[in-house]
């Protein structure tokens, strides 16, 4: 307990899913919050969680596909919690299409809130996590972002750039002691996952039973994706930076 003791973590997305999932854990660990998600009821219910267990968290409302709301994103966690030495880029869509039925304006959307918006929250965070001293970005992508899927054009696209940025990003800010990674999850219950059931027009319990089926025999809870993040958070991933981490039961094995 408290391995992230004094430190500050922005996460994004974090209202729901995994990242509620991540928030809960991290404050767990001693670490200050600021959840940034556009759900302001479901992001404050977040920070009164926190507060009644006696940690510390804030909501800054925040649409990551517009640059000045990632800008002051940033900056809000600095003022309020005083520092920024943890940036979850977690926010993320999905829309079940391929190329030829994906209109272009859903295209955009996915790409910017899900690959555009780790580079703008990462162009304002880095500033600050090198004048303090270094830092870790942490990005999750998906299990998608390294092989492709059925009816997933954009959302396949937009993680597997999340995938490269992270390397990038890890080569070129390892002098300023930033710790660039990666998750890629597989299938987890989340209120993403079962909105994708209803754009396939399958029922939610049937949709993740067949996503069950990989060797450990279950589907993710983002409980296990927290933990992950946890790991590289912390100071036991000192020395590792610019890799992908897959947490999905093993459905990539083989």
């Amino acid at each position: 307990m408290n391995n992230l003791w004094g430190k500050s973590a922005l996460i994004t997305g974090g209202a729901s899913g995994i990242g509620r999932a991540t928030a809960l854990l991290f404050a767990a660990e001693g670490a200050s919050i600021a959840i940034a998600d556009l759900n302001a009821p479901a992001g404050s219910d977040v920070v009164r969680q926190i507060s009644g267990q006696g940690g510390r968290a804030v909501f800054v409302p925040c649409d990551v596909a517009r640059a000045q709301d990632c800008e002051r994103t940033v900056l809000q966690t600095v003022e309020q919690l005083g520092r920024l030495d943890i940036l979850l880029n977690n926010a993320g869509i999905i829309r079940r299409a391929a190329v030829t039925e994906t209109e272009e304006e859903d295209w955009d959307r996915v790409l910017a809130v899900n690959l555009k918006s780790v580079f703008l929250l990462s162009k304002y965070a880095i500033p600050v996590m090198a004048q303090g001293g270094g830092g870790t970005i942490i990005n999750i992508s998906s299990g998608w972002g390294l092989v492709g899927g059925r009816k997933a054009a954009s959302y396949c696209a937009s993680k597997g750039g999340v995938v490269l940025l992270t390397k990038a990003m890890a080569l070129d800010h390892a002098p300023q002691n930033i710790r660039v990674n990666c998750i890629c999850p597989g299938d987890t219950d989340t209120p993403m996952m079962r909105n994708e059931a209803t754009q396939l027009g399958e029922s939610a319990e049937a949709f993740l039973g067949e996503a069950a089926r990989r060797p450990l025999g279950r589907i993710g809870k983002p409980e296990d994706i927290a933990r992950a993040a946890l790991f590289l958070a912390g100071d036991d991933s000192s020395f590792v930076t610019g890799t992908t981490l897959v947490v999905d039961g093993g459905g990539l094995a083989g």
